[in-house]
Formats: structure tokens, sequence, C-alpha cells
């Protein structure tokens, strides 16, 4: 079957790895020439299963009424004229209850233990190489107050089969040593989480696509054409030809509702703005080498070769992607306040990127109600996480199978040899007018 591949950042290529080797004719379609060089370039580079907890969650409203106002905020609402913008935040808003909360959890634990075997799978594999280290990812606070919320949120992961174990000060040190001069609360810590650059990855596979004969054409979308209830064809800007396939995965990340919106679908996603700083390790006694989360800055801190990654924070400001000097410049000093000589930031390097957010953090994976236009989008915080699950799962989908996980998938009652599996999640079923 030829199926073409909407995007190619991490989640498009993986999809296209998987769909690839499930025996089908793909190609990418990219307004780069190469492969992960939006949203998938520069992020935090975090394995991060057991910490995948929903941005929505009872305690947030508390805290964003004390972020409002707060320029370098770890979540920022910039409000705005726009109408998408204001139902995304109130449909953010009613996934914060304590059974919302739970049920989302649930859903992303699920396909992130998926996604994780999926990873170690592939890399066994295939061999690849991504800056990739195995040490786990520890979590370390500085209150009290944060370090009790953090026992509550690991028992429940516990519960749905996360290996989280809650540490004092000393063993936190005793894990990462550049961690001692910082006035620690405790931590936790996650042995079997992993962390890696994204980019490279997505690079890399896209190299080994290309060996199974996966196509990449640099072409900048029009718009997707339908008829009767499947979709004809693509069409490309500055292109007299339409590109036809048996099958189409949208993995547009921010952009799928607007390619999508004129079919009828309507996607729950918003481009959450993400930061981050990349720094040349400068002192390497002083630097950290396994990944770390400051929950109280919504930053995290990875390891790549001979580079410190220091990412996070959140923008609602629709498809703005300027860099905004004064967020940068919080998370820089955020890491030299924690890591005082560890990087050299003469050399920083700043990037923002677009996380394609769904209120409840869950992606569309799966079918829609045109029967050969299929979803592989809205993974927000977690698209590296998730990646290679979520395009496994896919590729099962489009080829006819059932996927193996209990998963929450988008429209799998649309797929005939399939019977739905799992619960309903937000969002649970694309709707079309």
């Amino acid at each position: 079957m030829k199926v073409l591949v909407l995007g190619a950042g991490v989640i498009g290529v993986t999809s296209a790895w998987y769909l690839a080797k499930a025996g089908h004719e793909v190609t990418l379609i990219d307004r780069h020439d190469a492969a992960g060089e939006e949203t998938s370039f520069a992020n935090g580079g975090q394995i991060s299963v057991s910490h995948a907890q929903p941005w929505a969650n009872p305690q947030v409203p508390a805290k964003l009424l004390r972020w409002l106002g707060r320029e370098d905020a770890p979540l920022l609402f910039r409000l705005r004229a726009d109408l998408h913008q204001w139902r995304w935040g109130l449909a953010f808003l009613r996934e914060c209850t304590a059974a919302r909360h739970r049920h989302n959890t649930r859903q992303l634990v699920t396909l992130g233990l998926y996604s994780r075997a999926s990873l170690q799978a592939l890399r066994a594999e295939t061999g690849i190489e991504y800056d990739q280290l195995t040490c786990g990812i520890l979590h370390f606070y500085t209150s009290e107050r944060e370090l009790g919320a953090a026992g509550r949120a690991a028992r429940v992961m516990r519960e749905l089969g996360c290996d989280i174990e809650m540490l004092d000060a000393r063993r936190c040190v005793e894990i990462e040593p550049a961690l001692k001069g910082v006035p620690l609360a405790g931590g936790s810590y996650s042995a079997t989480d992993e962390s890696g650059d994204a980019h490279k990855f997505t690079r890399a596979l896209a190299a080994l696509c290309a060996q199974r004969g996966v196509q990449l054409r640099a072409a900048r979308i029009a718009a997707l054409q339908a008829q009767g209830g499947r979709i004809a064809g693509v069409r490309l800007e500055h292109a007299t030809d339409v590109l036809r396939a048996d099958a189409y995965l949208v993995c547009l990340g921010s952009y799928s509702p607007l390619y999508l919106r004129p079919l009828g679908i309507r996607l729950a996603i918003y481009p959450l703005k993400g930061y981050s700083v990349t720094l040349p390790v400068a002192d390497a006694s002083r630097a950290y080498t396994v990944s770390l989360t400051d929950d109280e800055h919504k930053l995290v801190f990875s390891r790549l070769g001979e580079r410190l990654r220091i990412a996070g924070t959140a923008e609602l400001n629709g498809y703005n992607t300027a860099l905004n000097e004064v967020r940068c410049r919080a998370i820089l000093r955020r890491a030299l306040e924690l890591f005082p000589a560890a990087g050299d930031p003469a050399r920083a390097q700043y990037w923002t990127g677009l996380r394609p957010a769904t209120p409840s953090n869950v992606p569309y994976v799966g079918a829609t109600r045109y029967a050969n236009l299929y979803l592989n989008t809205g993974h927000g915080t977690l698209g590296w996480t998730h990646a290679c699950g979520s395009g496994r799962a896919i590729a099962d989908i489009v080829s006819g199978r059932r996927p193996e996980i209990d998963f929450a998938f988008t429209g799998l009652s649309a797929i005939r040899p399939m019977a739905s599996a799992g619960g309903s999640a937000t969002p649970a079923r694309v709707r079309a007018r």
C-alpha cells in the first residue's frame, strides 16, 4: 500500500519507519529539506515515561493565578483575540479535576511504557546512535511542599507500572554528584528512563528509512483534497501535480488543525511554545550526566555528549515563533544558579519551538471518519517520549491490525477489522461536521 506521511519530525519519521517495516511504500512530505528541523530540533532530550503526568492537574489553576503577569512564568497564557486559544484554555481547565488527571495519566503511562520498549528494540535492531544515556531521570526538589506532592504522585505512577523511588537529599547527590551544592529537600528517581538527542535520532532514523526505500520530498502542503468520504490527494504549493496514495497520515504537529479544519475535522490542539538553551560543557567535573528535572521551574536538563541541554517552560501565544529574550535568560540563569561553571554561557544557543498540545496531553493516534486518513499528532511535551510507540501503533492501524496496547486510540472503531480498545480519552474521537 502507498502511504503519504505528512510531516518529518520525530513523530512522522518514526511512523514512516514502522510503516516501511510493515511493507508499505512510504513517502514523507515536509517543508524542510531534512528531517527534524522544527519541534524535534532542540527539545529537552528526555524519554520521561515515569514522569509523564499531564500539565492539567488539580493544583495548576491556583498556580496559574500566581503566575499571571510574570514574563518568566513556567506556564504563560498570553491572551489573544483567538477563539481557538480560549476554547483550548477552557478545555484545559476541565481536565484539571482529579478524575480526569488520573485517567489521562494512565493513557500517557501506557503509551510511554510501550514506546520506551519500542525505542530500545529499535536501538538493538539498528545500532542507532543519538547521544543516548540510560542513566535514568532524577527529579529534584528544593521545597518540602513540592517534595510531598511528588511523593503522592509517585504512588499513583507506581500503581500504573512505573518504577519511581523517592529519595532523600543525600541519595540524590550520590546519583548525580553535580547536585552537591544545591539546597535539596529530596527527589524521585526513575532508573529505567532515558535521555538522548531527538534531532540526531530523527536524522539518523530518516537515513535508515531511506535505506528501506522511504522517500523524503521537500514541499509545502497547500491542502488535503477530499472526495466521497476519502482523501483523494495532497495538493502542494507552487506545484501543478497532486500527490495521491492509498492512505494519508497527518504528523504535522501544531499545524495539524490548520490543514484538517477545512475537512470538517476539529482537533483540540494548540501550539505550546517551549524554549531551550544549549551550552558546551566547560568543566566536566561540575556538569551533570544523569538527566534531571526541576519541577518547581518546569525545566529539564540533559547531557548530550559534550553539550548541556536545558529546556522547558510553556507559552500559549499562537503560532508566534520569535525568541523571547526574557524567558531564554531565565532558563540560563536557573541553570547557572544550579550548576555554576558547568557550561559556557558565552556560547549559549537559544531555541524555541511549538509543541502540539491537547488539553489532556493525550495525543491523537488513530483513524478518522475519512476512510484512508489517519492521525499521529498532538503529543505536546512528550513527542520524543512517545514517538516510537505511537509510530509503531499507527503502522498497525494503517495496516488494519489491532495495536498491542490498551490505549484510547482515536477513532479506532472506524477501522473495520478491529474493535475499540480502551476507554475514551480527551481527545477520544475526531468529530467531522
